[in-house]
């Protein structure tokens, strides 16, 4: 028996058309580019029997309400064509985000909180399919200096079937080059107004999923969502931006974020009302820093536009 390698790793998503049918993803049209790969083909209850027997020992477990999760992460790039969703739209529906495509202009990704959609997940690892039906999970986001700024998914849906099969011949995205946060390639970087020297960024959409096994109903759910962040900045005098005072009166203001220059490559973040957590300050190269918690908050009576992430 050949050794398999958990290098030769194909994965594919597929949005269901009818949540928990097998949309059967291909090789030629569903391929993910994706890297930093974590598998956990089998989650569940252990349930102790605890037995009562006349001598010491285990009598094992049963394992119940069962299901797969599966964790990597996507550089962030855009599709290279203003208006055309990247490859990664389908991983971020599947997170409870709604796709709006502007033709020749722009794809946008904003957070709902009801009807959110559902992913086939195949992933072959040299030469055994192991497939997720239902899969909603979570999304981060990283945007750090001197690295690739990276989306990180989070997904996890009902058990489908384990079989040996060939890794499928895949035609994977051909997306542009990420480009590193910089001065040149981020080009807007404002809080509450404040044009902010940035080292980091982060977001997480904070969806809570729930895996929801039921005598004549499976599914996993996105029940909850709590969007937060950090934006480590360098600092400033109180003057010009007094980050403790906004903290203290729960101030909220506008976050905007454009990197990229590139057509078909440019990635704008928008949230309309953020609130500034409680501050810590650090160094880097002994220049003072502080590190600012974010809480997207929002903004109008209908909600679900705490934040948003246009593709253009």
């Amino acid at each position: 028996m050949a050794a398999r390698k958990m290098q030769k790793l194909a994965l594919l998503a597929k949005i269901e058309t009818t949540y928990g049918t097998d949309a059967t993803p291909t090789g030629a049209a569903n391929a993910m580019l994706v890297k930093n790969v974590t598998i956990t083909p089998l989650e569940g209850e252990e349930i102790q029997r605890d037995l009562v027997l006349p001598y010491f020992g285990t009598q094992g477990v049963i394992l119940a309400a069962t299901y797969g999760k599966i964790d990597f992460e996507v550089e962030l790039s855009g599709s290279g064509t203003a208006g055309t969703a990247p490859f990664w739209s389908v991983l971020a529906r599947a997170c409870g985000m709604a796709e709006t495509i502007v033709a020749a202009t722009s794809a946008t990704y904003s957070p709902v909180s009801s009807g959110q959609e559902s992913a086939t997940i195949w992933w072959n690892l040299d030469g055994t399919r192991h497939v997720l039906l239902g899969a909603r999970g979570n999304l981060s986001a990283t945007l750090d200096v001197q690295k690739i700024p990276m989306l990180k998914f989070s997904l996890t849906g009902l058990l489908g079937t384990v079989t040996d099969v060939a890794l499928p011949a895949t035609t994977l995205p051909t997306p542009p080059k990420p480009v590193p946060p910089s001065k040149a390639n981020t080009t807007v970087f404002t809080l509450h107004g404040y044009s902010a020297i940035v080292e980091a960024f982060s977001f997480d959409l904070g969806n809570k999923v729930e895996p929801r096994l039921l005598i004549g109903s499976e599914s996993i759910e996105l029940i909850d969502r709590a969007v937060s962040g950090t934006v480590v900045v360098q600092a400033d005098q109180a003057a010009a931006i007094d980050w403790q005072a906004k903290a203290i009166s729960r101030a909220r203001g506008a976050l905007a974020i454009t990197h990229g220059t590139s057509a078909g490559n440019i990635i704008q973040i928008a949230a309309p009302a953020v609130e500034i957590g409680k501050q810590t300050f650090g160094s880097t190269a002994n220049i003072l820093n502080t590190s600012l918690p974010l809480v997207f908050c929002p903004s109008s009576s209908t909600g679900n536009d705490e934040i948003s992430i246009v593709v253009k």
